[in-house]
């Protein structure tokens, strides 16, 4: 049995936080019936107005209903929260950041209170919610029963990605894009930086900035090709012996700009490295291979 769009699905939410009060009322718009709860109990009330019932206890929100949504604090939170809930044959979707072991833990955790358990990654911020133009979408890995049953209600706020059973996937994908976004706010940080003090404009400057990105982007569909090749060799155009030899003019500008390299020098002594033990044929995707044999 799934969602039935005609009669939108009761939910509760605990955590009415600004990410929370984004995906309650994007419910309530809806005609979803909401329960919400929040620790502060002031800052579930401007939903009251707007339809959903505010709960005196988190206890008191989960017996409402079967669909349980957590936006919380963090992980520990998600524990403290629903330690005196009675779970048992509710559908727990936790929607709180964590990571992929916490996504895993919590999920056995839900299972020997006998609540069925997804986790989810959350890909926007909240005043992407609830607009199907803004791109917004939420990864969710866990009971693929669970997911299947309340896809048109997990859709309402933001587009669905359901990315396997393991619970932890949700957070693994949602923290590797996030990582993936820092590496290139580190670089878009330095390219300024190189310019502060200089008769360049920095408005003039940042849409080449932001077109060169875009052209440098598919690097990631090469990366995953040769990842699964394994041949890092392959038709490589700037392969690692030519970029380490022209790091050396990224160094030395910065040296003569007043700019620290810190946010350089970590990836460049991994592709001299790369280079040292040999494989100055390849391009860059040996780096992946040093990055996890140096945490195994």
């Amino acid at each position: 049995m799934t969602d039935n769009v005609s009669s939108p699905t009761p939910l509760t939410l605990l955590g009415t936080g600004d990410m929370g009060t984004a995906l309650a009322r994007a419910w309530l718009a809806a005609g979803h019936p909401v329960t919400v709860w929040n620790r502060t109990p002031a800052r579930a009330e401007p939903l009251a107005a707007e339809g959903a019932v505010v709960a005196a206890s988190a206890a008191e929100a989960v017996a409402a209903g079967r669909l349980v949504i957590a936006c919380l604090l963090d992980d520990a939170s998600v524990g403290e929260t629903l330690a005196d809930a009675e779970l048992s044959g509710r559908d727990l979707v936790n929607l709180t950041t964590g990571t992929p072991g916490e996504g895993r833990s919590r999920a056995a955790w839900a299972e020997a209170r006998g609540a069925r358990f997804l986790d989810a990654g959350i890909m926007a911020v909240p005043p992407m919610i609830g607009d199907p133009a803004s791109g917004a979408y939420v990864f969710y890995s866990g009971s693929a029963e669970l997911f299947e049953e309340h896809q048109t209600t997990l859709a309402v706020p933001a587009a669905t990605r359901y990315v396997g059973t393991d619970p932890g996937f949700a957070a693994l994908h949602d923290v590797a894009l996030l990582s993936g976004m820092y590496g290139m706010f580190a670089g878009i940080t330095h390219a300024f930086a190189l310019l502060r003090g200089e008769d360049i404009a920095p408005k003039e400057f940042a849409p080449l900035l932001v077109s060169w990105l875009n052209a440098m982007a598919p690097a990631a569909l090469e990366t995953a090709d040769k990842l699964v090749s394994g041949d890092y060799a392959k038709d490589v155009v700037s392969n690692l012996a030519m970029q380490v030899a022209g790091s050396a003019t990224l160094l030395r500008t910065a040296g003569e700009q007043g700019v620290s390299t810190e946010l350089l020098t970590p990836f460049l002594r991994l592709m001299e490295r790369r280079l040292a033990a040999g494989h100055g044929d390849e391009d860059t995707t040996g780096l992946v291979g040093m990055l996890t044999a140096a945490t195994g």
